[in-house]
């Protein structure tokens, strides 16, 4: 299927989404935007989706915004786009299903933040990441300000938005920001080997989970100890949990549902 400037395909229980404007470099326009948020949407209504997964068609996973546009728009443009860019955003954090981002050529600006907004990265070993705002005078959009230094900290974090150098994926994958690397021509088949041992897990567990982490950036210690114990009040009463346990007695692997 495919919708303006994004290509959506069902792998069995892996929906795939891939940005579809090779000859921007997938830079961002409204219809993309849109689609993400539509197949999210539906994904999350959709029992058959376990895991999703986001990629880039052509050279780059994205280059963020269009710079070719850039200076044609007024404020007040630049100012609803944006706010359509923080609906996905938000939507890519309470979607309680793992969303995997796999990255080849290069992520730059908003590009590299909505690979920070998914769950998990996995990168081709020769892959960059570059947050060049600065480049064009301008701040980070898209979560950046927010996700980056909780993952690397503040100093980095500055550095990297002040330098706007690019950083190589091995870097970021000491640092704790990507979660594999892997050779640029087996990025697509490892990612979905990885999103299918996902799929056959247990799904509620893993959108509670993702929920209480990310939850825990605002929360105390004390609240969070009670979602937990409210959470597994209902986690225990799954179909998920009882084959778990019954596959642990029976020194077998689970067959989970996601129910």
């Amino acid at each position: 299927m495919m919708q303006e400037h994004l290509l959506i395909e069902k792998l069995g229980p892996v929906l795939s989404l891939t940005l579809n404007r090779p000859e921007s470099l997938n830079a961002f326009s409204p219809a993309m935007i849109l689609g993400l948020k539509t197949a999210l949407q539906n994904a999350q209504n959709d029992e058959d989706v376990q895991v999703i997964v986001l990629s880039g068609a052509g050279r780059a996973f994205s280059a963020g915004g269009d710079v070719k546009t850039m200076g044609q728009a007024g404020s007040v443009h630049v100012y609803e786009h944006i706010g359509k860019l923080n609906e996905l955003i938000l939507l890519m954090k309470v979607t309680e299903k793992p969303i995997i981002a796999a990255v080849h050529g290069f992520a730059a600006g908003a590009g590299f933040n909505l690979a920070l907004a998914c769950d998990l990265i996995v990168a081709a070993e020769d892959s960059k990441f570059i947050l060049s705002f600065t480049q064009v005078g301008l701040i980070s959009d898209g979560g950046g300000s927010y996700l980056l230094p909780r993952l690397i900290g503040p100093y980095l974090a500055k550095q990297f938005f002040f330098t706007a150098e690019p950083i190589p994926a091995e870097r970021l994958y000491q640092l704790g920001v990507i979660n594999y690397i892997v050779p640029v021509e087996k990025l697509q088949e490892e990612t979905t080997k990885f999103a299918l041992k996902l799929a056959h897990g247990p799904g509620k567990a893993f959108g509670m989970q993702k929920k209480l982490i990310e939850q825990s950036f605002t929360s105390t210690l004390e609240e969070i100890l009670e979602q937990e114990r409210l959470i597994q009040t209902l986690m225990v009463q799954t179909e998920d949990h009882q084959e778990g346990i019954a596959a642990f007695k029976e020194k077998r692997k689970p067959a989970f549902k996601g129910e």
